[in-house]
């Protein structure tokens, strides 16, 4: 009878280690899955990645005859007309004031909605509240700027009939941004709420009843289950808006512009529209459209690590 002898603890024992299976018979096994990621692959080098090529004319004097290469290479000279440009830093002042009281207000809107719409618990009463606050979303900007318009007449307009006055809002550089962002916040706070409407969704609904058999009220509850489960796609919505900080939306500010707001509303994004689409100035608006992004991303990068600190959340 032969007995098996146990090795010693500090024997080492010789395990061969696990070779998995080479690359190509990996993506032979799941071709189906790889051929349905090769078409937004190729869509998005396509549209993305090749046309940056043209990033180059922002340092060339464009000359669309004698195309990218043969334009004559100016280096920094178009910069250095921006930031020489009197209207410069008045322009990156309201993008920025406008961008970040944008985020301020209008980051915590949907946060809120949805937690108070999650306590509603009447089905029907929950669908018409969330399909009244989704439909100004679907509207038009043309059309929003329209209503704007309407609502802050001087002559008939809701709010001076409201106040009592007749006051040409829209005239006013101090009104601008009030106007820009609470009527951002009223088209697209309810859009916002869903993506945190569905995190409330998967939580587990035991975790509630616990909550109520230990005595916990609604507003315990909300910050002690809810706010929590809300925290990682928070910041991770903070990190995406932070990386598009100086965006401001074009189409919002050039349709409500006027000559006389133009102090709080005269923005990098309207800028690079009139100079090259305008005054065909291609060269000049990419080097301004490319100073834009590059603080975007610096932003975002910013954002992102000082996230990652504070939080197991991250984005890039």
């Amino acid at each position: 009878m032969s007995v098996k002898q146990k090795p010693n603890a500090g024997t080492a024992m010789a395990v061969p280690a696990k070779r998995g299976r080479p690359l190509g018979r990996r993506l032979f096994d799941n071709w189906q899955l790889y051929a349905l990621l090769l078409i937004p692959v190729v869509l998005t080098v396509v549209y993305k990645y090749i046309p940056m090529y043209g990033i180059q004319i922002a340092f060339r004097d464009f000359d669309p005859n004698l195309g990218f290469v043969e334009s004559q290479w100016v280096g920094l000279k178009w910069f250095q007309r921006f930031f020489s440009a009197p209207t410069c830093f008045r322009m990156i002042k309201n993008t920025v004031l406008i961008s970040l009281f944008s985020l301020l207000w209008s980051f915590p809107i949907p946060i809120i909605l949805s937690l108070i719409i999650n306590q509603l618990r009447f089905a029907r009463f929950k669908r018409v509240v969330q399909t009244v606050l989704y439909a100004p979303h679907f509207i038009s900007t043309m059309i929003i700027c329209g209503m704007i318009r309407i609502f802050l007449s001087p002559t008939g307009g809701l709010l001076n009939l409201i106040l009592g006055t007749q006051i040409d809002f829209l005239t006013h550089s101090s009104a601008f941004r009030t106007i820009y962002i609470a009527s951002g916040i009223w088209q697209d706070a309810g859009w916002g709420c869903i993506i945190y409407l569905a995190t409330l969704a998967n939580v587990d609904p035991g975790l509630y009843e616990a909550a109520k058999v230990d005595g916990a009220s609604v507003f315990q509850r909300i910050r002690n289950i809810d706010i929590p489960e809300l925290l990682p796609m928070a910041i991770l919505n903070l990190i995406m808006a932070a990386g598009g900080l100086m965006n401001v939306g074009f189409e919002k500010v050039w349709l409500l512009q006027t000559d006389l707001n133009k102090a709080t509303s005269d923005v990098i994004a309207v800028y690079v529209y009139q100079l090259g689409i305008e005054q065909a100035k291609y060269s000049y608006s990419t080097a301004v459209g490319l100073f834009n992004t590059a603080v975007n991303i610096i932003l975002l990068l910013v954002v992102n690590k000082i996230a990652s600190k504070a939080s197991d959340v991250q984005f890039v």
